[in-house]
């Protein structure tokens, strides 16, 4: 069966089992990492999501050209309309140096565009932790050890539309050296170098699971450029690692299989919670390869606004109002008081 095919099918029964997320009261970022999370923001919390990553190439099937380039973040969440859904928008774009080293003396080329621009909408499709754990007052072990059901993970699909308003990019289906393929091979043959379309679909199955209370398991499954004429399949897996409230740490690894660009990357960051609302972070990377081989230097920030307000039941209001008159009425009686044995002072005296 064609990953195409497993992708669309899987998503299709997964949006039978559509359930409520969970608002948190410290920000969910997807950074740092390359992953998304399975969980939405929070209805009407806004979230911004940036950094800038340093990156240089090596092609040793081209005389060892160069490129060095920078690259600029931006994602924007936002939770609509209920905990579960979310609509997002993930940008990155590079500018760069390739220095073609195959001709006799090396030619400098600028170049800039999208490497990444989406606009889609997440919808949380299963939560395990929609039901709350009855906890046990008289046993630690029994709260925080391990349970197979945490291995549960909680379950998202993505979907949305690639949009490069630059198009044809410098970067089509991600290959960065495409403008060094020998021009006298499709001369004589008749083709031309592929060109990304300006507008393609992608989609992405998330996965989260928490477990030991401290750790995070995320895994994304994405078929990417689909309405092109070469669609794109990845994964990606990232392990997490809280060491206090404020502190955590990552590894990840990505796996890209593409008709022109094919990869495997390694990932390891940390972050560190600067308030509920603010996260920064830092990263390295590095690729298994030659063709080209790579490595990256990443630091970022997220920083959310957080209008949430969780539902109220009419019994809920009720007993914030009568607890509201409460405390006026106590205020009003304090006042009261003061104002008799003020009065019965000033009375004494005459």
């Amino acid at each position: 069966m064609r990953p195409k095919t497993i992708f669309f099918r899987t998503a299709f029964l997964l949006m039978g089992y559509i359930s409520f997320a969970q608002y948190t009261d410290q920000i969910n970022s997807n950074r740092p990492g390359y992953s998304i999370g399975a969980f939405a923001v929070g209805k009407n919390v806004l979230q911004f999501e940036s950094g800038t990553e340093l990156r240089r190439y090596n092609h040793t099937g081209y005389n060892n050209s160069t490129i060095n380039g920078q690259v600029a973040f931006l994602s924007i969440r936002y939770g609509l309309l209920s905990e579960i859904l979310e609509v997002t928008y993930e940008g990155a774009f590079m500018f760069d140096k390739l220095v073609n080293n195959t001709t006799n003396n090396p030619i400098e080329k600028k170049r800039k565009g999208f490497l990444q621009n989406f606009l889609g909408v997440k919808v949380l499709v299963y939560d395990p932790f929609k039901k709350e754990q009855e906890i046990n007052v008289y046993s630690w072990k029994a709260n925080n050890g391990f349970k197979f059901r945490d291995l549960i993970p909680a379950v998202s699909v993505t979907v949305g539309a690639n949009y490069d308003p630059l198009a044809p990019s410098p970067y089509s289906y991600g290959n960065l050296y495409q403008i060094l393929t020998n021009p006298l091979l499709f001369q004589h043959t008749g083709t031309s170098l592929a060109k990304e379309p300006p507008f393609s679909l992608r989609g992405t199955i998330a996965t989260q699971t928490h477990f030991f209370s401290t750790w995070v398991f995320v895994s994304n499954l994405t078929y990417n450029r689909f309405l092109s004429d070469f669609p794109e399949f990845n994964y990606i897996l990232t392990l997490t690692h809280t060491f206090d409230p404020i502190w955590s740490a990552y590894l990840e690894y990505q796996g890209i299989d593409g008709t022109f660009y094919k990869d495997s990357i390694l990932r390891l960051g940390a972050a560190y919670l600067v308030t509920d609302d603010m996260q920064v972070e830092a990263t390295i990377g590095a690729n298994t390869k030659t063709t080209p081989s790579w490595i990256s230097v990443n630091a970022g920030v997220s920083y959310r606004l957080d209008f949430h307000k969780d539902f109220q039941s009419a019994e809920e209001l009720e007993a914030e109002r009568m607890k509201k008159e409460e405390k006026n009425l106590k205020k009003t009686l304090r006042k009261n008081t003061k104002s008799e044995k003020k009065r019965v002072r000033k009375a004494r005296r005459n």
